[in-house]
């Protein structure tokens, strides 16, 4: 928690300097590309730097936030793989005497409780301390691999809802910039009074009308766009944390399940 925390902190920090850096590169120049798409530099619709943009930005960075908490703590549990908690030669075999110890010194590197590997090596200890069944531990083991398959999707969930968060305000930004822009040409159409050639104003007007409606549309383009590289990136660390917990159960399987001795 203290990381997540931590991390949501700086991310929302990182999104407020990006969209800074980006107000001073950009100029505030009607027609501009770059500060249309990545700010709505030029907005009528909202109190710059107010702008549906910047929110996303924001949003994305949190999103960039929990991803770096992910990778973190799957690196954490790829590296208990390679600190041999458990003997990783072919000739060693546990009884009952023996496990005991060997449970002992398995939590003592994980006083917290929280990595996979002890986790899982500690319940199997216990079934088989508990039933001397090889196959109540194999149980044990299926059921509790099944656990933290799901205990892996829940940790998603945040980020998921980000991916969909950031194009629905992008959605919004979309709507709310038509309807301002139609508003718009509706005041000026009316304020022309009737006695005005209403043709004589169909350039101007749609000229305005057309720049408005496009920068509405550019808000749900950024919002595409910084969805996909999320959903990229989540589909990259997630499958590396799911690869990670297959190599737990492995190392599990081969060096503790099938080290056991007792009945079946």
């Amino acid at each position: 928690m203290n990381l997540r925390l931590t991390t949501f902190l700086w991310s929302i920090v990182a999104g407020i300097v990006v969209v800074a850096i980006l107000t001073a590169l950009i100029p505030a120049e009607i027609g501009n590309f770059a500060g249309d798409l990545l700010l709505d530099r030029n907005t009528s619709s909202f109190p710059y730097p107010f702008t549906i943009q910047n929110l996303m930005w924001i949003v994305f960075f949190i999103g960039v936030g929990e991803l770096v908490t992910r990778y973190i703590v799957g690196n954490r549990e790829q590296t208990q793989l390679v600190r041999q908690l458990l003997p990783e030669d072919r000739e060693t075999v546990w009884q009952m005497k023996d496990v005991g110890a060997v449970n002992k010194s398995i939590r003592a590197t994980d006083p917290e409780n929280k990595m996979w590997l002890q986790r899982l090596s500690v319940r199997c200890i216990l079934a088989f301390q508990s039933s001397e069944s090889i196959s109540q531990v194999n149980a044990i083991f299926n059921s509790t691999m099944e656990l933290y398959q799901n205990e892996i999707d829940l940790r998603y969930n945040m980020l998921k809802y980000l991916v969909w968060l950031i194009p629905t305000l992008g959605f919004i930004g979309t709507v709310v910039g038509i309807a301002l822009a139609l508003n718009g040409a509706g005041i000026t159409v009316a304020d022309a009074g009737p006695d005005v050639d209403l043709s004589s104003l169909g350039p101007a007007l749609m000229q305005g009308l057309t720049q408005k409606l496009g920068v509405a549309f550019y808000t749900t383009l950024l919002a595409l766009l910084q969805s996909a590289v999320l959903m990229f990136a989540m589909h990259i660390i997630q499958g590396r944390e799911e690869e990670t917990l297959n190599e737990v159960g492995q190392y599990c399987l081969d060096n503790l399940i099938n080290r056991l001795t007792g009945s079946c």
